[in-house]
């Protein structure tokens, strides 16, 4: 039997479970045959009025019960159902009996809580303004749901994790660095497993106009399902989505010593901050060139070890270039042999969710030898020299895997994945 131990001296870290939830569907056999199908799930906006906005289309989650209920509850349930998923094909009870990790989006309050807060008692200010209304009420769910942490103490207390379980928000790369944090935990030696969880159900009106007006957001509203173009020619912005996911964690010499199935490894991890702008990427992508650097440094692993790169791939004018920009500066002439395909082609950018859920789908597409496609790829662009799968699924045996994740506000994060040691 090989060594539990990596390149480093530290424990191999090993996933046992995975969970999913994206506008394709719940769990990992629905979402897995729609997107190697080529499958969109991207639609028109039902949730709420949409007159005005200069997007009407989005990758929503509308089929789960809080979809309804406002972006905490949604997000809550986003991660609880993934969770379940995730735990249950670990083999694992409701005593978890690990650290929680949560990726989720920035909290803020719905608005007819925002309306009570507003006729509250004007003398109080801050948070205890905000108890008054809700000892008014009867009712500490306005004042807890108002708290950042508050969706993962839920977590916490319904799955038995261990430890205080920390909530963050790393913007588009949060769901990479929730299960970073997961694995620096388990190679430290503070425990044997984690749940690393990405979900974000905050696809609102506001966000759709913070987002329009930053031009980041693709307007093709009359085919929606053809609207996120990733790497094409006449790619005109992201497509808002929600979706969740979750990994259980765990040191190699754990895994096997209970008897778990491995599905894969997490080799490595790399991470880099970009100071340019607030929302562009520095024009050299020298912070991204770094992230990838790291990921494959950290895992032990040359630029010849990667069979395939589960791209950022948003479908925006600026990053797809600094993506592949990125991709050909580390990569040099083998760029063009690696296959790099977007999922955000078909689910949308899931924002907070998104490197978890692509990190599950990684797994996926190692465990069955399927390459998702990038669909709607059908202008190719000139100054983006990629295999992008386009359109139609392809077989491949995939041994290991680069997942990238660039974000808002210079956040960049690279995962490195592979098969179990043999």
């Amino acid at each position: 039997m090989t060594s539990t131990v990596d390149h480093l001296g530290r424990p191999i870290v090993a996933v046992t479970g995975l969970g999913v939830v994206t506008s394709l569907g719940v769990g990992k056999a629905d979402n897995w045959a729609a997107l190697t199908a080529g499958k969109s799930g991207i639609h028109p906006i039902t949730r709420f009025p949409t007159d005005h906005l200069r997007t009407t289309i989005s990758g929503m989650v509308d089929f789960l019960p809080s979809s309804g209920k406002g972006n905490s509850a949604l997000t809550e349930e986003l991660a609880a159902t993934a969770a379940e998923e995730a735990i249950a094909q670990a083999g694992l009870g409701k005593d978890f009996g690990g650290p929680l990790f949560l990726a989720s989006p920035p909290i803020e309050m719905e608005w007819p809580d925002r309306f009570a807060l507003y006729k509250g008692d004007e003398t109080e200010e801050g948070y205890a303004r905000l108890l008054s209304v809700a000892r008014a009420r009867n009712d500490r769910s306005l004042f807890e749901s108002s708290q950042f942490g508050h969706i993962a103490d839920a977590l916490s207390a319904r799955f038995g994790t261990r430890g205080l379980p920390i909530t963050l928000s790393t913007a588009c790369a949060s769901g990479a660095t929730a299960i970073q944090l997961g694995v620096e935990a388990i190679r430290r030696g503070e425990s044997d497993r984690a749940l690393a969880i990405g979900a974000d159900g905050s696809a609102s009106a506001e966000a759709l106009i913070r987002f329009s007006l930053l031009s980041a957001l693709s307007t093709h509203n009359d085919a929606p399902e053809k609207a996120s173009r990733p790497f094409s020619r006449d790619r005109d912005g992201f497509v808002l989505a929600e979706g969740g996911a979750a990994l259980v964690l765990e040191s190699l010499e754990s895994a096997r010593a209970r008897g778990a199935k491995v599905l894969g490894i997490l080799q490595g991890c790399g991470e880099r901050a970009d100071d340019f702008h607030r929302t562009r990427s520095k024009p050299d992508a020298s912070p991204a060139i770094a992230a990838v650097k790291a990921a494959l440094e950290d895992a032990g692993l040359g630029i010849d070890g990667i069979d395939y790169v589960n791209a950022h791939g948003t479908s925006t004018p600026e990053n797809d270039k600094m993506e592949h920009l990125s991709l050909s500066t580390v990569f040099g002439e083998r760029i063009k042999s690696i296959p790099v395909s977007s999922n955000k082609s078909m689910i949308g950018h899931t924002l907070s969710a998104a490197g978890a859920v692509e990190a599950v789908f990684s797994f996926l597409t190692m465990q069955e030898g399927v390459l998702p496609p990038t669909i709607n790829y059908d202008q190719p662009d000139p100054a983006i020299d990629l295999d992008v799968v386009p359109n139609v699924k392809r077989n491949a045996d995939v041994g290991a895997i680069l997942s990238n994740s660039f974000g808002f506000g210079g956040q960049n994060a690279c995962l490195a994945l592979a098969r179990e040691p043999n």
